[in-house]
């Protein structure tokens, strides 16, 4: 059996429990369980704050773990990282009160800064030679500056939409961060093996996203230049049809240059294009 920790509440949540369906690993979300075992996998999750799972990683208490970059980053536990996840994305950022008038980094010079990701600005402040004074503070940091209980923040930025209710403006990005799956170093074969099964499914699930299978009849002396447009996975199937002179065409298309693609085809001929989404694909 493999433990699998996760955030118990917020859009990590949400992320982490779509992945584990998509992938059907069937497991229930009820916030009033601690630990919960899935029905048709040999996975039990435990729900955790995301700011406890580096350590519980770490320490063995879970074997894996779903955790944001800036978590992992400001905990510095001895975890490993196993995959980025690709999804729960933000930035960690220096913000001002809008109407201040900024320059540089060297306004920072003997500010206030309120965060909850102390370890983090420290280094970044060290390492621009930037002399500031850190407040911690665990819970609402934007609200820092209208209070008058620092000059700037350094937190989470997502959409920026909370920033802008808060009159405050982001100046400096200093990390990107989504969602990793980290690991214990001391798993056995055993675990070992139950991860394994879970990354070939977790990949079959990320390399569906944004893919459409298109499907299209084509003449036939059009392959060559059809083939030419179609950025497949190696290359696209090419089917007979009862009409001698045509032929059906199946390929992946990534959604970036979809309607570009399906453009040109049609300039070539092709007919009857038929779009699907993918749910999984196993490379």
């Amino acid at each position: 059996m493999l433990r699998i920790a996760v955030q118990s509440k917020g859009r990590l949540f949400e992320d982490t429990m779509n992945l584990l369906a998509e992938a059907d690993i069937k497991v229930s979300s009820s916030k009033r369980t601690l630990l919960v075992q899935s029905s048709n996998f040999p996975l039990e999750v435990l729900y955790l704050r995301d700011d406890d799972i580096p350590q519980s990683v770490a320490n063995g208490v879970a074997d894996i773990g779903i955790v944001g970059e800036n978590e992992y980053m400001e905990k510095e536990e001895n975890a490993q990282v196993i995959s980025r996840l690709g999804f729960s994305k933000c930035r960690l950022s220096l913000a001002i009160p809008k109407e201040v008038n900024y320059k540089d980094l060297t306004w920072f010079n003997g500010k206030r800064i309120a965060t909850s990701y102390p370890n983090i600005l420290r280094k970044y402040l060290k390492k621009n030679a930037i002399n500031a004074d850190i407040h911690v503070i665990t819970g609402s940091v934007e609200i820092s500056p209208g209070i008058g209980l620092a000059d700037a923040i350094f937190d989470i930025v997502s959409s920026g939409s909370t920033l802008v209710s808060n009159n405050l403006r982001e100046v400096e990005v200093v990390m990107k961060s989504e969602a990793l799956l980290i690991g214990n170093w001391n798993m056995d074969d055993e675990k070992h093996n139950i991860l394994n099964e879970m990354m070939f499914r977790f990949e079959a699930v990320r390399s569906a996203i944004d893919k459409k299978y298109v499907m299209m009849n084509a003449p036939k002396s059009q392959i060559e230049n059809i083939i030419k447009v179609l950025p497949g996975i190696k290359s696209p199937t090419v089917i007979p049809l009862a009409d001698s002179d045509w032929c059906s065409i199946h390929t992946v298309l990534d959604e970036k240059c979809f309607w570009e693609i399906i453009g040109k085809l049609k300039e070539l001929g092709a007919q009857g294009i038929l779009v699907s989404p993918i749910e999984k694909m196993i490379l």
